[in-house]
């Protein structure tokens, strides 16, 4: 039931499923309860249109016949019974024709008990199948859940190949990322740590600071409780890793909510300032709410509500300027994949607008001899290479740090640098997120 309610308030909103999941929802739900809470949550939206897919097929109507609330339970049920092998299929019909019941759509029952029963277990089960041999029709349902527009998009972009690699990637269920907090405390003593409490790790692929959850709720461990690991995708933590701020320097933050890559930078500003920006007053204050433990005392921390898109109201200028901007989150689909139900082509134009505006703001904060860090989640082009080029070509003082440069400076991520100086990771291709970072400094 609470899978279906996170569902419902889904499709009426624009909340994310993380969110939700992890509020008042499921919050008196037994761990195993809320875990599969989660995966019934988190494996519809990510297979949405290869469940409508079947809903139409097995009804012989168009998915617009049915009522939004009655949609979801027939979602829910062939998911279950597609995809989950351990949940029978007549507990999975049974459960999704009470759904409709409760919802006051008892003149849907039947129909929803003749769709699901008709309804049959896919061919394959759900996994991380290797691009070289996917299961020809685990990739038919992975096409049927990209919308078509994104896919060939990507196609374009990239090529056939390595579009597959993102779209199966996509698809997956991704790995839980933390970053060690303490400058003193090793990967090795966290891991065992961690260890002692059944949550088994393996070091990140190109930073120290990483953890990759291989099993276990690390949640509830001493490690987090203590602050010593935060929840961080190892790509997230390079991008920020990319602005090297120094002790006693100032950095400005201008899309710093939720502030995970905020309070990252404070670790290495011993003595410096740290102005962390939102345009949202909510999302300031989730800043702190979000984490347990208080922000680092090594640097003093303000928070600004304003929109970094307009005019800035600084009269000083920054040596380290962090422009993660709000962007379309085409990398991070596995993590969020509502986001590709949500997203529509226009948007991109939209949003390329706004984050050249607040580009250009940046770098207009930037203080000679500072460096600037414009970062995405996003995959395309008009979020990413385009808005750097236009906004650079038009400030003669500023330029793009090239990829030999950066190579000599951070030689860890040197394979994720192109020539043109752009940081950039595919999900399928390198084992993280979707990221796009372009390091900008002033002569």
């Amino acid at each position: 039931m609470a899978a279906y309610r996170i569902l419902c308030r889904l499709g009426r909103s624009h909340r994310f499923a993380v969110d939700l999941l992890h509020g008042g929802m499921v919050a008196d739900l037994k761990e195993r309860d809320r875990n599969l809470a989660v995966e019934l949550v988190m494996g519809v939206l990510r297979w949405r249109g290869e469940l409508d897919y079947q809903i139409q097929r097995l009804s012989g109507r168009p998915l617009e016949y049915f009522e939004p609330e009655v949609v979801e339970a027939l979602r829910l049920g062939v998911y279950q019974i597609r995809f989950l092998s351990r949940i029978p299929k007549a507990a999975a019909v049974n459960e999704s024709v009470e759904l409709v019941k409760a919802a006051r759509k008892r003149s849907a029952a039947a129909l929803t008990n003749a769709v699901l029963r008709k309804c049959e277990p896919a061919d394959f089960r759900l996994g991380n199948p290797r691009i070289e041999k996917p299961h020809p029709e685990y990739l038919n349902c992975a096409l049927r859940s990209m919308p078509q527009w994104i896919w060939e998009r990507w196609v374009k972009n990239f090529g056939v190949e390595t579009a597959t690699a993102i779209l199966l990637a996509s698809q997956a269920v991704p790995s839980a990322h933390l970053r060690l907090t303490g400058g003193d405390d090793s990967a090795e003593r966290v891991q065992s740590d961690l260890d002692r409490e059944q949550v088994r790790t393996r070091p990140g692929v190109y930073t120290i600071k990483a953890l990759r959850v291989e099993s276990g709720n690390v949640f509830i461990t001493e490690p987090w409780r203590q602050g010593r690991v935060v929840a961080q995708e190892e790509a997230s933590q390079l991008v920020a890793d990319l602005a090297d701020p120094q002790p006693a320097q100032n950095l400005l933050d201008l899309c710093a909510a939720p502030g995970v890559k905020s309070r990252q930078y404070a670790e290495r500003l011993n003595g410096g300032v740290l102005i962390a920006c939102d345009r949202s007053l909510r999302r300031i204050k989730m800043m702190d709410s979000a984490f347990i433990s208080p922000w680092p005392r090594r640097a003093s921390v303000q928070r600004v509500v304003l929109d970094a898109s307009k005019s800035l109201p600084f009269r000083i200028r920054f040596q380290r300027v962090a422009a993660d901007v709000p962007c379309s989150g085409t990398g991070t689909l596995a993590r969020n994949p509502e986001i590709k139900w949500r997203l529509r082509p226009v948007d991109l134009e939209r949003l390329a607008e706004m984050q050249a505006n607040i580009l250009r703001n940046g770098l207009q904060a930037l203080a000679p001899g500072g460096r600037l860090v414009y970062s995405t989640c996003s995959l395309e082009p008009e979020e990413n290479d385009r808005v750097v080029s236009e906004v650079v070509s038009g400030i003669p003082q500023c330029r793009l740090m090239t990829g030999g440069e950066l190579s000599r400076e951070f030689p860890e991520m040197a394979t994720l640098f192109e020539n043109t100086g752009y940081f950039r990771t595919l999900p399928g291709v390198h084992p993280v997120d979707g990221f796009f970072a372009a390091v900008i400094t002033r002569n």
